[in-house]
Parts: C-alpha cells; sequence; structure tokens
C-alpha cells in the first residue's frame, strides 16, 4: 500500500468533496484558523487558533488471488488521532493514540482477486495542548508476509560485550508460524557493515508449531568492531532470512550501532566508557510550514540543522519520536530521551489520552519500545512529562508500573520521568492559600517567575516528588536547576538531568552541568519552534495591548521560543547557546529592532530578546539602537564603520554577553574578541545596498522520486552585496511546474494571518521557506517572483529511486 494515492475527505458537519492526497498527510494545516470572538481562548491558542475536526481517508486497493496464502498486514505508523479502521466496510481495529504506530491484520476482510477498500476515521477535539496535526500525518505500509515469517518488530539486536577486537551481537528473532502445521525453518543471519561487506553470520535451524511463535537467540562476534557514537554513527545492517528447503520465505534488514552505556553518579552517563554531556533540545512533531506531516526528509534535515547548531541530543515533546526521526537521529549521530505520555489518568484537556490510557498504556508502550529497540541514537525513555500524579502517593504509582513495564522490554537502555516539581505540589499550594488555581501551569510559572526556585526545591516538593523519582533511572527535573547542587548531598545516588530548561539561564545551568558529574545535561524549551501553545515565548512592549498573560492573542500561530525557527533558520539564541558550549570562537552580533528602542521590555520565562542578526534598517538612520555582542572572551569591542563604540567586558562572569547602545549608519558593523589582551575572533555585518534582489537558494537541486523526500527552498531579499534586507519585506509569488508540487509555503513570522498552502507569501524579516515534494521522475521548475525584484528560476532534478 505504501504512501502513495489516498483518499480525503473532511467530516465537519457538512461532507465536503472526496480528493486525491498522499500520505503523509496533515488534514489540519489547511483548514482555515479561528479566530475567537472575544479575548483569548486557552484552547484554540494551544493549536494556533487552528480548528479540530472529523477526517475520512478512503484508499481502493486490488488483492491478487495469491495473497489468499499469505499473511496481509497494514502498518500505521501514526494517526492523529482516535483512528478507527474499516476494511470493506467491516470494522478491522482502533487505536486512540495518536503518536504511536500500530497494525491491523487484514486477512479476514479481504476479497481475494478483487478491489478491496480501506478507511480510516480520525478525530480530534479538545485533546492535545499543543499543533497536534490530524489524520494520517506519518508513513502507512502494506505487510504481505508467507504463513511461516519473521514476527512484526520480531527482531531485537543488543550488543551486550564489547572490547576494541570483537564484539557480541545478540540477535533475537521471533518466527512467527500461522499455517496449519509444524515447520522446521533455518534462520540465516548476516551482519553486515556500512560498505556492504559480510562481517559475520550464523545459521540456526527452529522448528515452529502451527499457530504459535518460536524465538531463536544467536550470539555473533563481530571482529574489530566500528562503534557508534555522536561523533562516529557507525552503523551496521543485520539481514535475517527464513529458509526452507533452499525456499527463502521471509526477509528483513534491521539497522543497529554497536555501542555501551553505563550510568552512575560520579561520571555521568558514558557511550564507549566516554562521558557525554548532553547539549539537549525538547522538539515538538510538527514541521513547521508543512504542518504535522511526518517526511523522512523534514526530519533528517531537523537533525541535521539541531546538530550544526551544537546539540546533540534530542528530547521528543511529549510522544514518542517518529520512524523517520529516529532514524535520522541514528545516521547522523543525535542521542534520544524518547518520551511516551503527557498525561496519564489526569486530564489536562477535556478528552485527552488520560481517557483511554487506564486500557491503552501498556498497548503505547510496548509499540513505543518495540520502535526504538535497535536504534543506537536512544538511550532513555521517560514515561512522562509534568505528569499531575507524581505529587500523589497513591496516584504515583503508576509510574513504577510503566517503568517496570519498560525495563521488561528493554533492559539495555535508561528510564526517566520529567516531573516539574512545582506542578507535583501546586495542590497544596492551592490548599495553603484557600484558593483553586485555575490557570494553566505554563501561566503560573510565567507569573511566579523568581518565586519558582524556592517552590521547588523545598520541602515539600522534595517530600512529594520521592517516591516518583525513586522509581527511575534518572530523574528528569523540569525547571528545577536550584535543585541541582543540594541534591547531589540529599541523594547522593540520583542522577539528573535537566529535562527541560528556560532559554535565558543556558549559562547559568551548563555551568551546573560542567560542575557536577551527577548532572549529565540540560534540554532546553525549545530546540526548534512549533505551531500552537502560541506565544509563549513573545517578546512584548509596554504599548503593546496583549503584554500581559503568557498566551499570545490571535493572530498569534507559533511559540516563538525556539533556538531554530520553523523554516530552520538559527536565530540569535542558537549562536549565543553555542558559545556557551564552548563550539564557537567568535563573536556574535545581534541588533535589537530598532522600532523598539527606550520602550520596557515584557519578556516571558521562554523568551529572548528580539534581536536580529543584521545591519540593514533601513529608514531608521541616525537613530539609537542596542546591539548585543556574545562571545566567550575576556572583553569585546564594537565598531560601526570603523569607529569604535565601546569596549565592554564579556565571558562567563559577564553571561558571555556585552551591550552597547549606538547610532545606526549604514555600512558595517564589527564585533572583536579579546582575551588576555589578544584578539580571539571577529564578527562583521553589512548593511544591504543597491537593488533588493531574490536569492533562491534550495538545500539539494537533485532529489529522489519519492513520496519521502523534498526539497526546501530558501527565499531571500538581499542587496547586490549578497546582504540581507530584513526589513523591506514584500509578497513573493511561486509557481511549480513538472515532476512536484508545491507542500508548504511560509515564513517564521510567529503571528502572520497567512496560510502555508497559498502561492503568495510574505516574508519575515527578509526571508520565506517553499518545501516541493516530488510527484514523478523528471524535472521541477520553480518560478519565484516579488514586487520590484527580478523573477528567477530554479530547476530540481528528480532522480528515480
Amino acid at each position: 500500500m505504501g504512501n502513495k494515492s489516498g483518499f480525503f475527505s473532511e467530516m465537519q458537519g457538512k461532507s465536503t468533496p472526496l480528493r486525491s492526497i498522499t500520505l503523509p498527510h496533515d488534514a489540519m494545516i489547511e483548514r482555515s484558523r479561528e479566530k475567537p470572538e472575544t479575548g483569548a481562548s486557552s484552547h484554540l491558542h494551544a493549536l494556533g487558533y487552528f480548528p479540530e475536526g472529523e477526517y475520512e481517508y478512503k484508499k481502493k486497493f486490488f488483492v491478487p488471488e495469491e495473497y489468499r496464502h499469505k499473511r496481509v498486514t497494514v502498518e500505521f505508523e501514526g494517526v492523529y488521532a482516535n483512528a478507527m479502521v474499516y476494511i470493506n466496510g467491516n470494522f478491522a481495529g482502533q487505536h486512540p493514540f495518536g503518536y504511536s504506530n500500530f497494525y491491523v491484520k487484514t486477512d479476514r476482510f479481504l476479497k481475494y482477486g478483487e478491489e478491496n477498500e480501506i478507511k480510516v476515521i480520525s478525530l480530534n477535539y479538545k485533546d492535545t495542548r499543543w499543533y497536534s496535526g490530524a489524520g494520517i500525518y506519518r508513513n502507512t505500509k502494506l505487510i504481505v508476509g508467507e504463513l511461516v515469517h519473521v514476527a512484526i518488530d520480531g527482531v531485537k539486536i543488543s550488543t551486550p560485550e564489547i572490547t576494541n577486537k570483537r564484539a557480541v551481537v545478540s540477535v533475537a528473532t521471533v518466527i512467527e508460524n500461522e499455517g496449519l502445521s509444524t515447520r522446521t525453518v533455518n534462520v540465516h543471519t548476516k551482519i553486515i557493515d556500512s560498505n556492504g561487506l559480510v562481517v559475520a553470520s550464523d545459521i540456526a535451524p527452529v522448528t515452529t508449531f502451527a499457530g504459535e511463535n518460536a524465538i531463536i537467540r544467536q550470539r555473533i562476534y563481530v571482529r574489530t568492531p566500528k562503534l557508534w557514537s555522536v561523533g562516529m554513527p557507525n552503523l551496521y545492517t543485520c539481514r535475517t532470512c527464513i529458509i526452507d528447503d533452499n525456499e527463502q520465505l521471509d526477509e528483513e534488514s534491521t539497522s543497529f550501532g554497536i555501542r555501551s552505556l553505563t550510568l552512575d553518579p560520579d561520571q555521568g552517563i558514558c557511550i564507549n566508557g566516554e562521558v557525554v554531556k548532553l547539549r539537549g533540545a525538547c522538539i515538538h512533531h510538527d514541521n513547521g510550514v508543512i504542518g504535522a506531516a511526518t517526511i523522512e526528509r523534514a526530519e533528517e534535515r531537523r537533525v541535521e540543522i539541531l546538530k550544526n547548531a551544537g546539540f546533540n541530543a534530542l528530547r521528543s515533546a511529549h510522544h514518542p519520536m517518529s520512524k523517520g526521526l529516529l532514524d535520522a537521529c541514528d545516521r547522523l549521530g543525535m542521542l534520544v530521551m524518547d518520551e511516551s505520555f503527557d498525561m496519564w489518568t489526569s486530564t489536562k484537556c477535556d478528552h485527552d489520552y488520560a481517557l483511554q490510557f487506564p486500557l491503552w498504556w501498556e498497548k503505547d508502550i510496548e509499540a513505543m519500545v518495540d520502535k526504538d529497540f535497535n536504534h543506537p541514537s536512544v538511550i532513555m525513555y521517560s514515561i512522562g512529562n509534568e505528569i499531575l500524579e507524581t505529587g500523589r502517593a497513591v496516584d504515583s504509582t503508576c509510574g513504577r508500573k510503566l517503568a517496570e513495564k519498560i525495563r521488561s522490554l528493554d533492559n539495555t537502555r535508561y528510564v526517566t520521568n520529567s516531573i516539574n516539581l512545582l506542578l507535583s505540589i501546586i495542590d497544596e499550594i492551592a490548599k495553603s492559600r484557600e484558593t483553586e488555581i485555575q490557570e494553566g501551569i505554563n501561566t503560573v510559572m510565567n507569573n511566579i517567575k523568581d518565586q519558582m526556585a524556592a517552590a521547588t526545591s523545598s520541602e515539600m516538593a522534595t517530600q512529594k516528588t520521592a517516591e516518583s523519582f525513586a522509581y527511575v533511572d534518572i530523574a528528569g527535573y523540569n525547571y528545577a536547576e536550584s535543585r541541582y547542587v543540594q541534591d547531589k548531598e540529599r541523594f547522593p545516588n540520583r542522577v539528573i538531568v535537566g529535562s527541560e530548561t528556560f532559554p535565558e539561564t543556558i549559562d547559568k545551568n551548563w555551568k551546573l552541568v560542567k560542575e557536577n558529574s551527577h548532572v549529565i545535561g540540560d534540554f532546553t524549551w525549545t530546540g526548534w519552534d512549533y505551531i500552537g501553545e502560541a506565544g509563549i515565548g513573545k517578546f512584548s512592549y509596554d504599548t503593546d495591548e496583549s503584554a500581559s498573560g503568557v498566551a499570545g492573542l490571535y493572530p498569534w500561530l507559533a511559540a516563538w521560543c525556539g533556538d531554530i525557527d520553523i523554516t530552520g533558520n538559527r536565530r540569535p539564541v542558537s549562536y549565543y547557546r553555542e558559545i556557551v558550549f564552548g563550539l564557537r570562537k567568535d563573536p556574535f552580533i545581534a541588533v535589537q529592532r530598532p522600532e523598539h528602542f527606550g520602550k520596557q521590555q515584557i519578556p516571558s520565562m521562554w523568551s529572548w530578546s528580539d534581536t536580529v542578526s543584521s545591519w540593514s534598517w533601513n529608514g531608521y538612520e541616525g537613530k539609537p539602537v542596542m546591539v548585543e555582542v556574545y562571545a566567550d572572551a575576556d572583553e569585546v569591542e564594537l565598531l560601526v564603520n570603523g569607529k569604535k563604540v565601546g569596549r565592554a567586558a564579556a565571558g562567563e562572569d559577564h553571561r558571555f554577553k556585552a551591550i552597547f547602545e549606538t547610532v545606526f549608519e549604514s555600512g558595517e558593523i564589527t564585533a572583536v574578541a579579546f582575551t588576555k589582551g589578544l584578539e580571539t575572533g571577529r564578527m562583521t555585518l553589512q548593511s544591504a545596498s543597491g537593488n533588493v534582489q531574490l536569492q533562491i537558494e534550495p538545500d539539494r537541486t537533485e532529489i529522489t522520486a519519492s513520496d519521502r523526500d523534498l526539497s526546501f527552498v530558501m527565499i531571500s531579499l538581499v542587496g547586490d552585496n549578497g546582504s540581507l534586507f530584513n526589513n523591506f519585506d514584500r509578497k513573493v509569488m511561486i509557481q511549480v511546474e513538472g515532476a512536484g508540487i508545491l507542500q508548504g509555503f511560509g515564513s517564521a513570522n510567529p503571528k502572520s494571518e497567512e496560510n502555508f498552502f497559498d502561492t503568495e507569501r510574505t516574508t519575515f524579516d527578509g526571508k520565506v521557506l517553499a518545501v516541493i515534494r516530488p510527484i514523478s521522475s523528471g524535472k521541477i521548475i520553480l518560478n519565484v517572483s516579488a514586487e520590484g525584484c527580478d523573477s528567477q528560476t530554479v530547476v530540481i532534478n528528480v532522480l528515480n529511486v
């Protein structure tokens, strides 16, 4: 079945006509956003003001007569949400959780030698705290197998013993016999390196009884193994073949890595015996201008950009990652904390997964672990995010069940829980005040700000969360870095990870991570901006009517709290973080938007400064402007057109930041870093000059004719000298001809009223992104135009797979 040629009908009151679509597909991103009649709607704000609904997918497919003696299964990697599956009008399966993969066995419903129909209905309604997307937004597959075959998710690979000379690769394979007789087959297992060479193999016979499964375990020895690590993500392939009388019944290829993993409070987490500090990013699952559609190239591009920005670890927030994202993390060398749920039995939204959790949690945990088991990038599982039950003695025992379930399925990795200690004691705080707290946790945290450290470090918080932390291997602290040092003495066996932290405190947090072996890393909120939780990272001013409150009023769309914006461009905070991590020696210049000079700044707890790395502020000549310079150096000197503006201390003691007030004049601005009197780096920005031109930059001009591939085309407004015109924004028009379609088109503007599927879009800070999806081999021709600019044409070649 694959992902091609699905059919989609939106059922929102009155049905709309069926139309052809290609999976994966986000049905929600194509809806018109809704402006609340009065004020803010907390639920619509969470969704980026996109409406919810019911969606129907249908596909007709021919089933050959020979399939009668085979087994046919459909895999859904993700349907949001409350999926109901029908085959030829008959109910075939369901799956409430929107983020885990599931399988539907189709045999009993099929008509052989005829055309069949599969229908999927999904529904989302007041069930999420962020933009979820909707429909069949991850891949689907039709799996056809012989009666005796490798069970689905039936190959589990571990590497229990590793030396420089050899590694033990333990392969457990489940053989499923769905026939009517006993069969004895041979299991051929080969280990193949990245060059395609067979480096080890084993053959073992196994007898299977009708209607039963048989597990065969093989210890295979790989000599002089190439280990997997962040810096050297070496991968192997395990090829499993089921042979009966020289007939191949089944073949399965599984990618894996050879690496060891250890944990203790004296060293922290070690991979292959080397200490690794986690430079982590929390990320949501949407892919910006294409919505929640999980297309493999979009997942890969995200990992590429995040790794280039200095991150070495990702935390999925707050649901299991896609298979495509895990594959990219394996290939590129990115560590993973895969998170299971955002709630257990206490709801956070009216109709969220808590209503299904008691009956479905075990199946969804099994699905997550089955998906993750062979991925070397995965180093820990999180059993939840900011779970309300973690501060309640009786309810918190649910965490023990979750942790033990994971350990029974996978004892090669660690278990954590991302606990917000303030949330764990919020009921007690309400009791002490004799009042009911109505606001969400984000609003509560933003409102109390300076008091939050005292609350999370309190004895009450310690006692209330003690049992929840006792169930896990790694204590996940959300916004509780104030506890790092005190808990080293109080809980000498506790290993801590900053599972969620504010971006503004990365310098302080990272110092604590470096100085305390029991703190293994920091995961910022967030690494990549996302749709929904609209405006939680907004930067308001004293003249802004919407300044109060953490929620952004319509037309706010994105959270605006990511190091990387929703188009994939790095914001100034990303370079600041890179400096804090010790990965960048040159200083970095960020300029506060001059139109707000002198206004009172009102940031949220998730804000960074309202800055742009540009010296093109046409219309502000001779007007004052504030310049931020980030540097890991004793001092930085700022020059405008060669004239010294000033010199100021920077470095760790000054939070790696110096701020200068100057006057904007077109030309160039330069920051020079000095340590012990010697120059250690410099950065220069030049003002854009001359005519406004379109600069078209595809990330790749050759892609494959696959529904899993994309080309990301960044369109920028630049001057004759190549510098960005960041405040000359205008509408850009795009036409796509030939072997591709426009999958998404948009800017990073966090509060635009434009959509992501029109062929016209206004730039933001001088940029807009077009995402092109291939539909066949051949050439894709992009024609791009904008008012006052010469049109540009770009050709993307689409090659056969």
